[in-house]
């Protein structure tokens, strides 16, 4: 008994499937501004073009309805047309969805363009270094020297604009008169 109940329920939910499936393929969508040709595959392409999603549709309509009423349409406009909660909500997730598949992609893009700034920079670096290797090889330490002399002199510059320092140069037995300055001092004091 359970097993022909299970049956006839798989059965219906064949058919129930099927149907979908032929009544979803009828369904067609045309966009504002745009027709539609119909192809069948039955009968091919159909002779009849279709016009605009909702507008075309509610006019005859409405025009059906009020000819009922002795009225005649020549022309409707919709001017607010809303939808359900779900289906607005649907189309905001969907928004989301894209944007945020969009901000994805660029970090992707920007990740990949920072990775090839780093290549190209770490191969500038090695080609220097082989250059700098190369003349060190050929001139020796001269540029050593040369890069030496030139970084005494900035820091030798730099002091001197400083209150306070004085430059003394090496290898000499300079001594500064302490005691005299010494005694000025105590005697700054004694006054």
């Amino acid at each position: 008994m359970a097993a022909q109940f299970f049956n006839r329920i798989g059965q219906l939910g064949l058919g129930v499937a099927v149907l979908g499936g032929v009544v979803n393929s009828a369904l067609y969508n045309v966009d504002g501004g745009h027709r539609a040709v119909i192809f069948d595959r039955f009968t091919g392409v159909q002779q009849e073009v279709v016009g605009e999603e909702v507008s075309q549709r509610v006019s005859e309509e409405l025009t059906e309805r009020a000819k009922q009423f002795g009225f005649i349409l020549d022309d409707i406009s919709l001017t607010h047309l809303t939808f359900g909660r779900e289906f607005t909500q649907a189309v905001e997730m969907k928004q989301v969805a894209q944007q945020e598949a969009e901000k994805a992609r660029f970090v992707v893009e920007k990740a990949e363009q920072q990775k090839l700034a780093s290549i190209i920079s770490a191969e500038g670096d090695a080609s220097a270094a082989g250059l700098l290797a190369k003349a060190f090889g050929e001139a020796g330490d001269g540029l050593v020297e040369l890069r030496r002399i030139e970084a005494a002199e900035d820091i030798a510059y730099q002091l001197s604009r400083s209150r306070g320092v004085a430059y003394l140069p090496g290898g000499q037995n300079t001594l500064l008169n302490l005691p005299g300055l010494w005694r000025s001092k105590r005697h700054l004091k004694t006054y």
